[in-house]
């Protein structure tokens, strides 16, 4: 097989794992245009169509399929042993895709990337913060970080550090003219930031009584998707804010905002990498894992 065809193919698979030309590009080095003519011309070497091609969707012909089918495991397996090359290099090489929630990206990953670059200089590393859920495997990613409740079936997942929490917190102004709230059912008297998700849909403050949850909805005039923009909010002493325990921390260290109900408040479920279960893994990604895993003691 000429070095064009094994080019064409690869950049065929690409495709077709990614169904966007663009995505493919991005991950071959190369332009959309680029990746357009290598499957243009395989697809006329062979004489068949492999995808369907519309100006907002790519799909696959059935022949497509077929040769998907056929080729994926072959290319896991170059890719494998590509990788097992790392065993004669000092650090692992390549690019790791991450994907990442927004609002917790900086101290999820922000404590280890500095060490695991200064450790892996050959490693290249690519973090997407979104709140939205994505389908790693459809976007391209190599690996995922969620709450166990989000992952998906199929997928392999790791604990990692920190095990977070909410905190309730306004600013001195605004708790000098309201009382500090002593149990969740005293915020029905307070003004409240709704949390909503990027696509709209609210989710509540959650508490907990001797193991039981207590779910609380504010119904209040704001409604963020934004823990920054929460956090901002509570500073300016509009409302209290429901967010993230360590986004919040500095300013609760500096006496910008004071926390309540803390008590009430418990753990989240930990936080896990994740990836398909049988996607190779590769020596970049196993060093992003164990940056990041949990030790034992936690």
């Amino acid at each position: 097989m000429k070095t064009t065809d094994l080019a064409e193919l690869a950049a065929f698979e690409a495709v077709a794992r990614h169904r966007n030309f663009r995505k493919a590009g991005e991950e071959r080095g190369v332009t959309a245009s680029a990746i357009s003519h290598a499957v243009t011309n395989l697809e006329a070497r062979m004489e068949v169509r492999l995808l369907n091609r519309t100006t907002r969707n790519v799909s696959m012909t059935d022949a497509g399929a077929m040769l998907l089918a056929d080729l994926s495991p072959a290319f896991e397996s170059i890719r494998s042993a590509l990788d097992a090359l790392n065993q004669y290099r000092d650090t692992p090489f390549g690019k790791v895709r991450i994907n990442v929630p927004n609002s917790i990206a900086p101290f999820v990953l922000g404590p280890v990337i500095g060490s695991l670059i200064q450790k892996n200089p050959k490693l290249a590393l690519e973090v997407i913060a979104t709140d939205q859920l994505v389908d790693i495997v459809q976007d391209g990613f190599d690996a995922g970080i969620r709450l166990r409740e989000s992952l998906r079936d199929g997928m392999t997942a790791v604990k990692i550090k920190p095990r977070l929490r909410f905190s309730v917190v306004g600013s001195p102004a605004y708790f000098s003219k309201n009382p500090i709230p002593e149990k969740p059912e005293d915020l029905m008297h307070h003004r409240c930031i709704k949390n909503i998700f990027a696509t709209g849909k609210s989710y509540p403050w959650v508490f907990n009584d001797n193991g039981n949850n207590i779910e609380f909805e504010p119904i209040g005039q704001i409604s963020l998707h934004d823990h920054e923009l929460m956090i901002e909010t509570a500073l300016a002493g509009v409302a209290l804010a429901y967010v993230w325990e360590e986004r919040a921390k500095p300013y609760m260290e500096s006496g910008e905002l004071i926390s309540c109900l803390n008590e009430w408040i418990p753990f989240e479920d930990w936080l896990y990498i994740y990836y398909p279960t049988r996607k190779h893994i590769s020596a970049g990604l196993r060093a992003v894992i164990n940056a990041l895993r949990a030790t034992p003691e936690i």
